[in-house]
């Protein structure tokens, strides 16, 4: 891992809020890795696994859509079609998966947009078949919520196809910065949810709050057997800021985090593991913490969305406007395979979300559109990538 460190990320140092600015006191140093615990589907992986290449390729398919404000969630129907959330706006927006036409579904009621809070990541219920719910995280007046909507595909007034939500988890802790939002549901069909420590340091590791955690809960927002706790949705803790989610094939957990003057950071995820924060920042090697797989300098990542696609983690880069591919050994005590590579530099500005297309595919979303980038003519706008 110290290897990695040094031979992978050289930088000038800056702070990791989204806009690159620290907001926070803290730092200090990080973990060391703990024995993986055997519940939940972060458990011990399968030997047989096809390893990728040390170096990889991207390849810009084809832009699908464009004119997009403020995006942030992206999440795939059952149809190939794609769901986009605004942060601003507090909409939802279907995008057509080939000519890339876009149909508002609706508003989000109760979204308060404020920093890096509004409406956030978004999810397609794992029955969508039969439940037709999309899963929201957003920021109201007074907290970070889950919550659940009905959404009437046969409805035939745009901007009126989701139904009342349903609050499943209330009471996250919310800020004008470090809001988390990231939302999945993960191998074992529960609900994940990345949230930040809003600022307050403090309340990373304070195992009763639920700001600076990773939360497992089944659909319903309950807590659930293979939890640390219990009667706790609380799944990791230590957590500065949490926006990228993703497991690879062999259903390990992998968490993206911002960092604040000096490293970001992508942590392969353990039930009950301590991720070190305000204690730690990057690799540390004390006592009690996890370690990240792989740190950036805060000027070359800011990351928020991550995806496993072709047997490599792809990071998007806020601050760092790049996408960076991590690939993977499938073993825990050797990640990752190769050095970190960094794709798109600069090219397309911040980029927000990623998400697997299926094969060697990838959707990225920009977002120069949230009032800390530069929008260009036809910002913001959804990418295809081909992979390897």
């Amino acid at each position: 891992m110290a290897a990695l460190a040094a031979g992978t990320l050289l930088l000038t140092a800056g702070c990791s809020s989204e806009d690159g600015s620290g907001t926070t006191a803290g730092g200090g140093t990080t973990p060391a890795r703990p024995s993986p615990a055997a519940s939940g589907p972060s458990a011990a992986p399968s030997p047989s696994v096809a390893l990728p290449p040390a170096k990889g390729s991207v390849k810009v398919v084809s832009t699908l859509t464009e004119g997009l404000d403020s995006p942030w969630g992206l999440a795939q129907l059952p149809d190939g079609d794609l769901l986009v959330s605004s942060r601003d706006r507090g909409t939802i927006t279907r995008i057509d998966q080939k000519s890339g036409r876009k149909t508002l579904l609706g508003s989000v009621p109760g979204v308060a947009p404020d920093g890096e809070g509004g409406l956030l990541g978004i999810a397609v219920s794992p029955t969508y078949g039969s439940d037709h719910f999309v899963y929201a995280y957003f920021t109201t007046a007074s907290d970070n919520r889950i919550a659940r909507m009905q959404y009437d595909e046969n409805g035939t007034t745009p901007g009126q196809l989701l139904g009342a939500p349903d609050t499943i988890l209330r009471g996250i802790p919310k800020g004008t910065i470090h809001n988390g939002g990231r939302i999945a549901f993960g191998p074992d069909r529960m609900l994940y949810a990345g949230t930040g420590e809003t600022g307050d340091t403090g309340l990373a590791q304070d195992k009763r709050s639920l700001a600076g955690k990773i939360l497992r809960m089944t659909p319903d927002g309950q807590p659930l057997h293979g939890n640390p706790e219990a009667d706790s949705v609380v799944y990791s803790y230590g957590h500065r800021n949490v926006q990228g989610l993703a497991w690879d094939g062999q259903k390990q957990l992998w968490a993206s985090e911002f960092g604040q003057d000096t490293w970001d950071e992508l942590n392969r995820i353990v039930p009950g593991g301590n991720y070190g924060w305000p204690e730690a920042e990057g690799t540390a090697k004390k006592p009690g913490f996890i370690d990240p797989v792989a740190q950036w300098k805060t000027s070359e990542a800011s990351p928020s969305g991550i995806a496993f696609a072709a047997g490599s983690v792809w990071m998007a880069g806020l601050r760092g406007e790049r996408l960076w591919r991590i690939p993977l050994s499938g073993k825990p005590d050797k990640e990752s395979l190769a050095p970190p590579q960094a794709f798109l530099e600069g090219r397309y500005g911040r980029l927000r979300t990623v998400l697997a297309a299926g094969g060697n595919r990838l959707w990225l979303v920009t977002n120069n559109t949230d009032t800390r980038g530069t929008p260009k003519p036809g910002d913001d706008r959804i990418l295809v990538l081909e992979v390897r």
